[in-house]
């Protein structure tokens, strides 16, 4: 079937952007639309120039007989601008407060719009980590995590507080959880992770970091590399941090439940670099 240019690059575009960070060669193209290999070259630079200059992202060219082109996400600070301002507007709404200072986070963790979004710029910022793998704990981040995931097209991992017999052997550890100081457990499959994976870690809350951390010794155990942190929500006034190198994109400032007022800021996303 011979595909129109028209036709070429929306298809192109629409492949390129389900297949992040995946080789795709020229002859794939070619013999996907029965195109001259010089002509798919000119559609791709179209759509290089189009990605880049909209935000989307950019595609890499590899060069060689086992070459090709790949999607890589990419977002301009001031694309993350709006979207963390908005985070921000979203999570200060006094209609959050719980009792006892808690914030209800749920509805903005189940919005695929916002999920996908925080996501994208997680993703972004880790697009260079040659990411093997996302990790995070049940249950809250779990939405966040395969959204970073499917930017980088990475595989998820989840570690949890007690196993499951459909996850088979199992490793087991405990730790101290940053916040409440008390001693609890992680259980991941032995079957998750691969000696000297490079794993992302990826959670919706920070305050001490204890679980965080826990996650770090679970990386240990595997033999598997810390390849970053990332967080949606970090809280500013944490008492004793254990967890120092991390991306967030949105800083919880103070939390006035008399007031009902909810002070926020944006992370450190912008201060990576």
């Amino acid at each position: 079937m011979k595909f129109r240019r028209s036709e070429r690059l929306i298809d192109m575009t629409h492949y390129l952007l389900e297949h992040p960070r995946q080789l795709v060669s020229l002859t794939f193209f070619s013999e996907r639309y029965g195109s001259a290999k010089s002509s798919i070259s000119e559609d791709l630079a179209i759509i290089k120039d189009t990605f880049e200059l909209r935000g989307i992202g950019t595609l890499e060219t590899v060069p060689g007989a086992a070459g090709g082109v790949r999607y890589q996400v990419k977002v301009r600070d001031e694309e993350a601008k709006p979207i963390i301002a908005e985070l921000c507007e979203l999570i200060a709404s006094p209609d959050r407060l719980l009792p006892g200072g808690y914030l209800y986070m749920t509805d903005i963790l189940g919005d695929p719009m916002i999920v996908q979004k925080c996501g994208k710029l997680i993703a972004s910022a880790y697009i260079n980590k040659n990411i093997d793998m996302v990790m995070t704990v049940a249950t809250k981040g779990i939405a966040l995590a395969y959204a970073v995931a499917n930017y980088l097209n990475v595989p998820v991992v989840i570690a949890r507080r007690d196993s499951r017999v459909t996850e088979g052997s199992t490793v087991s550890i405990n730790y101290v959880s940053g916040s409440a100081k008390r001693i609890q457990t992680m259980v991941l499959s032995k079957r998750s992770l691969e000696e000297g994976s490079k794993v992302l870690i990826v959670d919706d809350f920070m305050k001490a970091g204890g679980t965080i951390n826990g996650m770090i010794s679970m990386l240990d155990e595997f033999k598997a590399t810390l390849a970053g942190i990332a967080v949606l929500v970090e809280s500013e006034n944490a008492d004793e941090r254990l967890v120092d190198e991390y991306v967030s994109l949105v800083q919880l400032a103070d939390v006035d439940v008399r007031e009902k007022r909810i002070n926020v800021t944006e992370g450190n996303y912008f201060k990576r670099n």
